[in-house]
C-alpha cells in the first residue's frame, strides 16, 4: 500500500517579514553610509544622497590615520578601554552579590523588597537632573578622574542589572544551596562555588550590556573628565564636530575604528546572551 504523504503548506506571515526587512534595512543602511564615507576623500563629497551612498572613486585609509592622530587615538582607546573593563568586572561583582541578597530575600521581607523596589526605580531618574550635583560631588570629593568616571557607571548600572541577576536567579531552585548548608557551607562559600558560576550567562549579559553603555557613553566623561586631559573615545571624537560645521569623512572612519572592539567582544559573549536574557526575563 502507497502511503501518500500530505505537506501542509506553510502561510507566510507577510507582516512579519515585511517588519524584518525594514528592521535589517534600518539597521544596515546607516552603516553602509558610514563605510561608504569613512573611505571617501573630503573633495568627493557631495550635497546629494547619490554622492554619499556612492562608492569611493579610491579606496583609502587616509581618513582612518588622520582620524586616529586627531582623536589621539591609542591614549583614547587605553582610557576608553580602562574605564570599560573595570566597570564590567565591578559590575558583575557586585550587582550579582546585591541581587542575589536582595533576590532571595525579598520573598520573605518587605525590607529587601523596598531595597529592590527602590533601587530599580533609579531607572527612571533621568541623567540630565543628577549632572550638575555631580559634577560638584566629584570635584568636592578629589574623584573628578577615571576613578570617579567608574564608581558613577557602577551606580548607574545598578537598577538595570539588579533586575537581570533577581529575575535570573527564579530560575535557580533553592534545594542547591539547602544541600550545600546541610553540607557546611557558609552562604558566602555557597555563592562562589554554586550560584556564581551558574549565573554565567547572566554574566555575559550584563557585561555586553554594561559595556556597551559604558564604551558608548559620551555625557558622563564630558561633565567629568572634561579638561583633564583623559579623553574616551566618544568624548576625542567631538573634535570633528566645531561650529562651522563636521568633518564627516574622519568621524565615521573614528566610529568604525571604536566599534571593531566592542563589536569584538560582543561576539565573544554572544552564546550566552540569548540564554541570559531569556532565563533573566521577570516572571
Amino acid at each position: 500500500m502507497n502511503v501518500t504523504k500530505v505537506r501542509k503548506k506553510e502561510k507566510v506571515n507577510w507582516t512579519i517579514t515585511i517588519l524584518l526587512i525594514l528592521g535589517c534595512v534600518t539597521v544596515f543602511f546607516p552603516l553602509y553610509m558610514a563605510v561608504m564615507i569613512a573611505f571617501k576623500s573630503p573633495t568627493e563629497m557631495t550635497n546629494d544622497i547619490a554622492g554619499a551612498l556612492s562608492f569611493p572613486q579610491r579606496w583609502s585609509f587616509d581618513n582612518f590615520v588622520e582620524a586616529m592622530r586627531v582623536t589621539d587615538f591609542w591614549n583614547s582607546l587605553g582610557n576608553s578601554l580602562l574605564i570599560t573593563g573595570v566597570t564590567v568586572i565591578l559590575a558583575i561583582l557586585i550587582h550579582s552579590m546585591a541581587g542575589y541578597a536582595i533576590g532571595r530575600s525579598m520573598a520573605r521581607s518587605k525590607g529587601y523588597k523596598f531595597a529592590y523596589l527602590y533601587i530599580v526605580s533609579g531607572m527612571f531618574v533621568p541623567f540630565a537632573i543628577l549632572m550638575m550635583p555631580l559634577v560638584k560631588q566629584t570635584a568636592q570629593l578629589g574623584i573628578a578622574n577615571r576613578f570617579g568616571v567608574i564608581v558613577l557607571y557602577v551606580v548607574f548600572f545598578m537598577p538595570m542589572n539588579l533586575l537581570l541577576y533577581a529575575g535570573y536567579l527564579k530560575n535557580i531552585p533553592l534545594a542547591l544551596e539547602e544541600a550545600a548548608h546541610i553540607d557546611g557551607a557558609s552562604t558566602w562559600r555557597t555563592y562562589w562555588t554554586i550560584i556564581f558560576p551558574i549565573m554565567r550567562p547572566m554574566h555575559a549579559t550584563v557585561a555586553v550590556l554594561t559595556a556597551l553603555s559604558t564604551w558608548n557613553d559620551v555625557m558622563t566623561p564630558l561633565v567629568i573628565l572634561s579638561g583633564t586631559g583623559k579623553n574616551t573615545l566618544p568624548l576625542a571624537q567631538l573634535n570633528f564636530q566645531t561650529q562651522f560645521g563636521t568633518n564627516y569623512n574622519l568621524a565615521f572612519a573614528s566610529y568604525l575604528l571604536a566599534l571593531l572592539p566592542i563589536l569584538i567582544f560582543y561576539i565573544i559573549c554572544q552564546k550566552q546572551i540569548l540564554n541570559g536574557v531569556v532565563n533573566g526575563a521577570v516572571k
